[in-house]
């Protein structure tokens, strides 16, 4: 107990030593000091501290040297402490105002870089993905030979995956909710529409198409008496193209049951229209 009472107190003292220092640091009346110990945290990883005497010191250092470098060491601050938000910006007026500078590039990948880092989980809305996706296109147009530029395409592949997955959820949740509502049979179908054109070398492309069809029938079936023939028989155009284009498909044996079922179902439409064609006619004969 007397060991760990006294770790405890030797703690405390350096913690409040290391306060001391810098709120003596923070009240130097003389830049260089400050800029040289912000320079000094930042190499030691307290971004925090860094990022505070830098931030203090920009409006300062306007028209200096050092201006750029802090400006540039400020953004780093704060991408080290995970405010992405911040970390972006910071980088992307950083690339504005220093366009020429020999951080610039880096800048301009980094600012893409923190949007990529605040990108959510892909059962996420995925705005700051797309933001991402764009912010590290711009970056290969303007820099195509940088060093970055491969990574910067391998993010975009990671990026659109995420929206990829995304995109499937989605259309697999709209089927799911046809049990409470048939309403979002029409939403699976465009879901997964949209998908096919949107991730055309998608994996899940055959998946895609397999679904589709269900989500066809589901729609056909709750659909008004006057658009359920069409729409069945928009599924064996689907079912047709589905058997072309996948015949050794895991998912065929079903997707030919439900074709079948709707092959079934425009019959009995057909029969029941001849049936009220007839007695239309007779009773314009009587």
């Amino acid at each position: 107990m007397k060991k760990i009472f006294l770790f405890n107190i030797i703690i405390f003292l350096l913690l409040t030593a290391s306060c001391s220092k810098f709120q003596r640091i923070v009240k130097d009346p003389k830049w260089q000091n400050r800029y040289n110990a912000a320079l000094a945290y930042y190499e030691k990883g307290d971004y925090y501290r860094a990022g505070a005497l830098l931030e203090d010191l920009v409006p300062i250092l306007v028209g200096t040297l050092e201006a750029e470098k802090a400006r540039f060491y400020v953004a780093y601050c704060y991408f080290k402490q995970g405010q992405y938000t911040m970390s972006h910006d910071s980088f992307k007026n950083f690339h504005s105002t220093y366009s020429r500078s020999e951080f610039a590039e880096e800048a301009l990948f980094m600012s893409a870089y923190s949007q990529y880092m605040d990108s959510p989980a892909s059962n996420l809305d995925q705005s700051h993905t797309n933001i991402a996706i764009d912010a590290f296109q711009d970056f290969i147009n303007r820099y195509p030979n940088s060093k970055y530029a491969q990574q910067a395409s391998g993010e975009i592949l990671e990026l659109r995956a995420k929206l990829e997955q995304k995109a499937f959820n989605t259309a697999i949740l709209y089927q799911k909710l046809v049990n409470y509502k048939y309403e979002y049979s029409k939403s699976a179908v465009i879901a997964y529409e949209n998908f096919r054109k949107d991730f055309p070398d998608s994996k899940l492309q055959e998946e895609v198409a397999f679904h589709k069809i269900q989500a066809q029938y589901d729609l056909a079936k709750n659909s008004y008496y006057t658009k359920q023939r069409e729409r069945f028989e928009e599924l064996i155009g689907m079912f047709v193209a589905f058997s072309e284009k996948y015949p050794k498909s895991k998912f065929l044996k079903q997707a030919e049951n439900i074709a079948e079922q709707a092959q079934k179902q425009i019959s009995n439409l057909r029969g029941n229209e001849q049936k009220n064609n007839t007695t239309a006619q007779n009773v314009g004969t009587n």
